[in-house]
């Protein structure tokens, strides 16, 4: 009888600890009092993803976060990805995500950059793919193609816009995703736009022609309310002949944008972006510009300005002008607050 009584209350214990290890493994958390971004690498193993969550997410148990890790297989059944641990989250639930890749979307902010180099540089400070991965795609004459663009009208695939997408996106997929979201910018509204865009500039404006534009109006001013009235002038420009002579486009072709003041002698660089020596636009964006930037193009303000010079109160905005003895005259007070400023 006695050792009956002992069998049992074995058993009974055995099936406490079992019950009490079981409830522990069901609903031990995280001590996190907001929610908690865990990233999971491709390199990572079962015991790299154990040390972020310890590290970021300070598990109530350390032994029954082994314990989920290990029931849930991790070691063969990692998937990388963005999971966000919630406070009150179970470490069951948190790691059957992470199997399961029921991931958490991250908010990926396309820039207005100079560069498709910069781009890619950005970008993968948002995702899981490196610049060099997703530098390799941009430059990819085939993947380029398909996207609809050249390297030189590349920058026109990107609207600078927040997007949510998962962080572990292929590269390709991204920049289908991304080409999709600049087909719905460019809706029926925008492209009806472009006929009336024709007949002011005097030549027919495509997509890639108003984004190139509206890339040499932003690089010419960072004031949302002045930039229709550059974009007319440079239409004005185009419609009549002239050339565009804008000095960002020469600061492009330099690949110098740290110059202050463009001098004589920059004006020689030969280069299809070099709008002082060839008529026209340039052969593609010299950025990627911003929506304020497109918009200023297909809303453009109409007059007959065809000069402008930035004001000599540096306050980023410019004199116009019709006639070009009244823009030497703006043009020699701004040469003027620069050299007070020894700006050379």
């Amino acid at each position: 009888m006695k050792t009956k009584n002992i069998i049992l209350m074995g058993a009974a214990t055995v099936t406490m600890i079992a019950a009490v290890a079981g409830y522990n493994t069901v609903n031990s958390g995280f001590e996190v009092s907001e929610p908690t971004s865990l990233y999971v690498d491709a390199d990572d193993n079962i015991d790299s993803l154990k040390r972020k969550l310890t590290e970021t997410c300070h598990p109530d148990n350390s032994f029954i976060l082994d314990i989920n890790l290990r029931l849930f297989n991790l070691d063969r059944h990692m998937r990388t990805g963005h999971y966000v641990i919630q406070p009150g989250m179970s470490m069951m639930k948190a790691v059957r995500n992470v199997r399961n890749h029921s991931q958490t979307p991250v908010r990926l902010v396309v820039p207005s950059v100079r560069t498709v180099a910069d781009m890619a540089q950005r970008l993968s400070k948002q995702v899981m793919a490196d610049s060099a991965a997703i530098m390799q795609a941009l430059t990819d004459e085939t993947v380029v193609k398909d996207l609809g663009y050249t390297n030189e009208t590349l920058p026109c695939l990107f609207i600078p816009n927040t997007y949510e997408v998962y962080w572990d996106v292929k590269v390709n997929d991204l920049l289908s995703r991304l080409k999709k979201e600049n087909e719905v910018f460019w809706n029926e509204e925008r492209r009806h736009k472009l006929a009336e865009v024709s007949s002011y500039a005097g030549e027919e404006m495509t997509i890639e022609k108003v984004v190139t534009l509206a890339s040499i109006v932003d690089s010419e001013t960072a004031n949302n309310s002045e930039k229709p009235a550059i974009a007319a002038l440079y239409m004005n420009r185009l419609r009549i002949g002239m050339p565009l002579q804008s000095d960002p486009t020469v600061k492009f072709a330099l690949q110098d944008f740290a110059l202050r003041r463009i001098l004589h002698k920059h004006l020689e660089v030969d280069s299809p972006y070099n709008t002082y020596k060839n008529k026209g636009l340039p052969p593609g964006p010299i950025c990627v510009p911003s929506i304020a930037g497109i918009d200023a193009v297909l809303n453009h303000a109409n007059h007959e300005y065809i000069y402008m010079c930035a004001k000599e109160d540096f306050s980023g905005t410019h004199n116009f002008a019709v006639g070009y003895a009244e823009h030497q005259r703006n043009a020699a007070r701004y040469a003027a607050a620069l050299n007070k400023r020894n700006i050379h």
